[in-house]
């Protein structure tokens, strides 16, 4: 019969790597702040031109920030044994940051539709594609 302290010997790798625990913690400070700073600027301001900039750069931090355990979870999930590097995470998390953004600017005048979203997720998605190639060529593998 295994008792409970069998599996605490057991030598496994920690649930995140040392610079991915970094990542994670700027990612919820970057959450942290562009959530408090949204709410912050749609409570206390009017949409002039300043607090309309100010917001597409909270909503940027709020979103990149929101999206970065998420995207770490699934590079960890579907990566493979040797996983990615922390700066690939935060750079897919900036990715999804800058469609959101894109997203609400194009909303201003009215001219986001399903097909226009469409477009530019594909086209943030080919281009990690090609990144995430070029970086596996120059590492041999």
């Amino acid at each position: 019969m295994t008792g409970m302290n069998d599996y605490a010997h057991h030598d496994s790798a920690s649930p995140a790597p040392p610079d991915h625990t970094g990542v994670l913690i700027g990612g919820v400070l970057m959450a942290l702040t562009g959530w408090a700073g949204l709410w912050l600027l749609v409570t206390t301001t009017l949409p002039t031109a300043f607090p309309r900039w100010l917001f597409f750069v909270c909503l940027y931090l709020a979103v990149t920030g929101t999206a970065l355990p998420f995207v770490r979870f699934l590079n960890a999930r579907f990566a493979g044994p040797r996983g990615v590097p922390a700066g690939v995470i935060l750079r897919q998390s900036i990715w999804v940051g800058l469609f959101v953004v894109a997203c609400a600017w194009l909303q201003i005048p009215r001219v986001l539709n399903p097909v226009i979203a469409g477009v530019l997720a594909f086209s943030l998605i080919v281009i990690e594609f090609f990144l995430r190639l070029r970086e596996h060529a120059g590492t041999g593998s």
